[in-house]
């Protein structure tokens, strides 16, 4: 029987994707949810699996193709001989040895031995996500040779990219068999020329849909809000002394740390309360006043930002908030989070801090009329009751249109953040 495999249906605001990587070949034999083809919109990478087992008959749509919702881009064969045959020939005579002495193995072999496999299957290139598996095979590359330092052991991007950093080509009088000596991508010359010439070396490659997209989305912002920041700083002491205080308990009770972000998080959706119109969006000339508390939290990741959203924060613990934040995190540099994560939000927070960042003017992400910006902290003389003392700052801003938002109300609700902030026992009696 033939299988067309489809696009799957976009959410409305996708039109369109791009196929990067085919990950099998015409006439291949694949087996079910095993990925064919690797596909980047403008907000997430997604990966396309084989439905059933079968031979890859036909790919109608190549590498860099562009496709909507529902296009037909391959089409598998799952007739019986066919795929028998073809598993055959995809699995050589002592391939099938080594498969069978290891199968005897693992029935012989005590429980205790199956998370070591677990861990050798997520590094042998199978559970790689699609840009790292990209990464290592741009760079011809063996999983098995790199330190994952991911969950079980698995290979994030970081982790390639330290790798590249620190291989080292081996010298001829050093190498060992061919099979396990590592062959540089660029060869050394045998004579180093007297003189180094100056190399002025350009590259030139196009944006990826999703940096095409944030290009496109920030532009629009700057064409169509009157955007207006208005800052103020805030003393982290009382958050820091309650996270110090009860982040063990927290971590053993929660298994997740007790960060400053579900802190800020459920701080702004009080004050969002307090100043609805910094929670509203526009649409023509009409003001859209939300009467819920969707978060978008933005994320950098290797491929550009994105902003997964957070449903609903006023109805979660600050231990919600710190695990789907960590979850987030963790799928966005993986390339993992659906459409459905990053669409919406009715507010935003973006924390530059983590890079460093003392100030800065957060750029809204339409349709949304604000988003908070958080920045490092750090120690710096204050006035407390007349006295000169030293206390860990943080700089914060929020950005916002004007067009429907008062600068009154800006400052005030920025003023509610600065005082949930330094006394958070507020936030919990919401007072």
């Amino acid at each position: 029987m033939l299988i067309e495999i489809k696009v799957p249906v976009f959410a409305e605001s996708v039109t369109e994707a791009t196929l990067v990587t085919w990950n099998k070949k015409q006439g291949e034999f694949v087996r079910r949810n095993e990925n064919l083809v690797d596909m980047e919109t403008d907000k997430v990478m997604l990966e396309i699996v084989a439905p059933r087992d079968g031979v890859l008959k036909d790919i109608i749509k190549a590498d860099g193709a562009k496709v909507s919702s529902n296009d037909v881009i391959a089409v598998i064969d799952t007739e019986a001989a066919e795929v028998r045959q073809a598993a055959s020939a995809a699995e050589p005579p002592h391939l099938a040895a080594v498969k069978n002495i290891r199968e005897a193995s693992v029935k012989t072999a005590p429980p205790a031995a199956a998370p070591a496999e677990v861990r050798h299957q997520s590094r042998s290139g199978a559970n790689l996500s699609p840009a790292v598996r990209k990464m290592v095979a741009d760079n011809q590359l063996d999983p098995q040779l790199i330190k994952g330092s991911g969950k079980e052991g698995r290979i994030v991007k970081g982790d390639v990219l330290e790798y590249l950093e620190h291989i080292q080509p081996v010298p001829a009088e050093e190498q060992i068999e061919p099979a396990t000596a590592y062959t540089p991508v660029r060869s050394v010359p045998e004579q180093m020329p007297s003189r180094v010439e100056e190399e002025r070396l350009e590259k030139r490659v196009p944006m990826t849909r999703l940096r095409q997209r944030i290009a496109e989305r920030l532009k629009e912002a700057q064409n169509t809000a009157a955007i207006l920041t208005t800052f103020n700083e805030i003393n982290m002491k009382p958050v820091m002394d309650l996270r110090e205080r009860y982040k063990d308990k927290f971590l053993e009770r929660h298994k997740v740390k007790l960060g400053f972000m579900s802190f800020f998080t459920k701080a702004v959706v009080e004050a969002l309360k307090q100043f609805p119109i910094i929670n509203a969006a526009t649409d023509g000339n009409d003001i859209i006043y939300h009467g819920y508390y969707d978060i978008g939290i933005a994320v950098g990741t290797p491929r550009g930002l994105v902003v997964p959203v957070l449903r609903n924060v006023d109805n979660m613990s600050f231990a919600d908030v710190e695990i789907a934040i960590q979850d987030y995190g963790m799928r966005a540099r993986e390339g993992k989070l659906s459409l459905e994560e990053l669409t919406g939000g009715t507010f935003s927070i973006s924390n530059g801090g983590v890079y460093g960042s003392m100030l800065s003017t957060p750029i809204l992400n339409p349709p949304q009329s604000a988003i908070l910006g958080m920045h490092n902290i750090v120690e710096r003389p204050v006035v407390e009751n007349g006295e000169i003392v030293i206390r860990p700052m943080m700089y914060v801003a929020l950005s916002y249109d004007h067009r429907i938002i008062d600068g009154h109300d800006a400052v005030l609700f920025l003023v509610a953040v600065k005082q949930l902030i330094e006394d958070p026992t507020r936030i919990l009696l919401d007072i």
